[in-house]
């Protein structure tokens, strides 16, 4: 099966009601599903946290270096989350993150990279990016180093029309007015990686833009709603892989987030540039 089909499989699977509590049959469905999927490369680590009493889980597949003697390298940790809004089926929202973060671990399984990689599915992101917070905050203190933590957050809205793609100001008069390319945002620390991804990206044919942003994301607060942020207020180089969400896609959080809606040409593009640039870090 090409990759394309194999995505499209993944999202007949996720994309469904998938709230924690109000769609909780749903969501444990897709929990299951990634964790099958991921158990097909290695074994399984369950990262167990909780809010309000609700036992809430991360779900973690470390994959080993291609050579045995770089084991000691610090990971790279590629995330998405897997949990959507209630009454949406999250089709780009992220269902589109985790279709690929499930093909990146099967390529990088079967064709291991430089670096150990840890591919983390998260919970509750809509809740506050709990699960990102959780997990960022026990690596730092178990004081473990990352080479980099890219968060896949949307990445299968695309829009060719002028106009279709807008920003919080003043970034409107440096980035283009089409929403057909997938945008990279990182901090300062990630800014070599940011041009090499983003390189990567366009040489498949997928237009890229990149931002690197200073102080946390802060002055411009749309850069942080997703589970790179608390990788940033951790202090490690974080980025995050979007097609911009809201600022594109008129289905955000909204029962009209489905598959229908997406451009899996535009997806396949993001996955196989995805998976090239990770290899060159």
């Amino acid at each position: 099966m090409n990759l394309k089909n194999q995505l499209e499989t993944h999202l007949t699977q996720i994309v469904r009601d998938r709230d924690p509590y109000m769609a909780s049959a749903g969501h444990f469905f897709v929990q299951e599903y990634i964790r099958a999927s991921f158990a097909q490369w290695g074994s399984v680590d369950i990262h167990t946290f909780y809010v309000s009493g609700k036992a809430c889980k991360n779900l973690i597949l470390n994959l080993p270096a291609a050579d045995s003697q770089n084991r000691d390298l610090p990971p790279i940790l590629i995330g998405a989350h897997y949990d959507a809004v209630p009454s949406s089926p999250g089709a780009d929202d992220n269902a589109t993150g985790v279709a690929v973060l499930l093909e990146l671990a099967r390529m990088f399984a079967t064709q291991p990279i430089k670096y150990p990689l840890q591919l983390v599915a998260f919970d509750m992101e809509e809740y506050g990016l709990l699960g990102s917070i959780e997990y960022a905050a026990k690596l730092q203190k178990e004081q473990q180093p990352l080479r980099l933590m890219i968060s896949l957050e949307m990445l299968g809205y695309c829009n060719s029309n002028p106009g279709s793609q807008i920003y919080p100001p003043p970034l409107q008069h440096i980035y283009p007015s089409r929403g057909d390319f997938i945008g990279l945002i990182g901090n300062w620390r990630t800014l070599r990686d940011l041009i090499n991804i983003s390189r990567s990206i366009r040489k498949v044919g997928v237009a890229s833009q990149w931002l690197p942003v200073p102080n946390k994301g802060h002055i411009v607060r749309q850069t942080r709603q997703s589970d790179h942020a608390p990788f940033w207020d951790a202090g490690y180089p974080a980025i995050m892989i979007t097609d911009t969400a809201f600022l594109r896609n008129p289905h955000y959080h909204k029962p009209t987030d489905t598959i229908a809606t997406l451009d899996l040409d535009f997806l396949t593009g993001v996955c196989q540039g995805l998976e090239k640039g990770i290899r060159r870090l």
